[in-house]
């Protein structure tokens, strides 16, 4: 369900530039609910390790990603990279898009600056 409305969101806002919000700079560093973290940890230290060592890693990584992009825009881009699986032509605009190319550039420099701090 919350994929289907990033989808939608993320329909309108392609071609269109980020808005700018009212919200204060603690909240939008924290805008990342709890299950969002947990989840990333998660897939996280499957990929990585199951130790603590690789949980204050990843704990560390997401926490940096949230500090770097606002959590719709993170959703977004993870949405697009989704959608870049499906094949067929439909999906094209995922693969093509210079708007879903910026939110997923983003999202990987977020990811790179979240490995050099925190692995």
């Amino acid at each position: 369900m919350k994929r289907a409305a990033a989808f939608i969101a993320l329909a309108f806002a392609i071609g269109s530039p980020p808005s700018v919000s009212s919200q204060t700079v603690q909240q939008s560093l924290n805008d990342y609910p709890t299950e969002a973290r947990a989840d990333y940890v998660f897939g996280c230290m499957a990929a990585n390790g199951q130790g603590r060592d690789i949980l204050i890693k990843c704990s560390c990584s997401i926490d940096t990603i949230a500090s770097i992009l606002p959590y719709e825009r993170y959703v977004e881009a993870e949405t697009v990279l989704s959608l870049r699986l499906v094949g067929g032509e439909r999906m094209s605009i995922f693969r093509s898009a210079a708007s879903t190319q910026a939110l997923v550039a983003d999202l990987r420099r977020a990811q790179a600056e979240a490995e050099i701090l925190c692995f």
